[in-house]
């Protein structure tokens, strides 16, 4: 016998205001992609036109043709202590190409590897403060938690110190580094290493699974949605720190895409046919990124994170 399901007030209630919310959430991304395509008329039109009119590709065409620089550059190791200016000596390999190609590489790359050595960083300090008995483990997860409450202005000080002692300035290790070292990871992971059954750990060790193998093979595959929802969250966190890269990044080729679209504007105006046209492009690889690991998500935000 099958139950008809009936839609109550309370579920027409609720899916109307998903809707509302989902429309509000992705109007700004139709208003900037659709911008992305605007003639500067329309644009600048009193009457905010809602779709192109006359669809153009020269607000990318403009983007594009605003800077160029080398497809790919090297920094020689340890070349600042023997320049006059302090600064790495580059050399570049590869032709020359748009500066905003050149920079959304920058940011992809950046976000990437800050994704990859977070995960990996995070999942086993959370696996180690959660699963091991040692001295001082509650003391250091206590720190862990006050560290999220610290924001990033309160240590720009140690960090360009030590930024500048590793010889690092002006470098993509400059902004991925201290992004690798993200406290809310550590308390993300600890969190879903938690609900990990003791008994599978000890039947491993008792089988003569070395530690590297137990994590591997046991932790990892148990904890599997919250290194997707982590994912998500650092590379959106590392995409999105103007801050850092502002701080951090000085050369031209060396910018990432918010920090290259950001210096192409003027003082006296702003072209926002190029900045949408930029922030569309920009958008791309997160949306690519949340489509992969969207999956994981759900289960992150409502798994691990509530367990204590």
């Amino acid at each position: 016998m099958k139950l008809e399901k009936r839609a109550t007030p309370y579920k027409v209630f609720s899916i109307i205001i998903l809707v509302i919310l989902a429309f509000l959430f992705l109007f700004p991304l139709y208003w900037i992609v659709t911008g992305a395509f605007k003639t500067t008329a329309d644009i600048y039109a009193p009457d905010p036109q809602f779709f192109p009119k006359e669809f153009t590709l020269n607000n990318f065409e403009r983007l594009f043709a605003k800077r160029t620089a080398p497809a790919w550059e090297f920094a020689i190791p340890f070349s600042a202590q023997f320049s006059a200016s302090h600064q790495p000596i580059y050399f570049s390999v590869g032709p020359t190409i748009p500066a905003a190609f050149r920079w959304l590489t920058n940011t992809v790359l950046m976000a990437v590897v800050a994704m990859i050595l977070t995960c990996i960083t995070a999942s086993m300090a959370g696996y180690a403060l959660a699963k091991k008995r040692f001295r001082g483990r509650a003391l250091l997860f206590s720190l862990i938690v006050c560290a999220m409450a610290l924001p990033k202005q309160v240590i720009l000080i140690p960090l360009i110190k030590e930024v500048s002692a590793m010889h690092m300035w002006d470098s993509l290790w400059a902004v991925i580094l201290p992004t690798v070292g993200w406290p809310f990871g550590v308390f993300l992971m600890k969190q879903f290493s938690e609900s990990i059954p003791g008994e599978i750990l000890e039947a491993a060790r008792i089988d003569g699974a070395s530690e590297a193998k137990t994590f591997t093979t046991i932790v990892v595959p148990m904890v599997k949605p919250g290194i997707g929802a982590l994912a998500i969250f650092t590379f959106i966190n590392s995409w999105n720190d103007y801050f850092l890269q502002l701080i951090m990044l000085g050369k031209s080729s060396n910018y990432t895409i918010s920090l290259g679209i950001a210096t192409l504007q003027s003082e006296t105006s702003i072209d926002h046919g190029i900045l949408m046209a930029g922030a569309a492009l920009a958008s791309i690889p997160i949306i690519i990124v949340f489509l992969i690991f969207q999956k994981y998500f759900t289960q992150g935000i409502t798994m691990g994170a509530v367990k204590g």
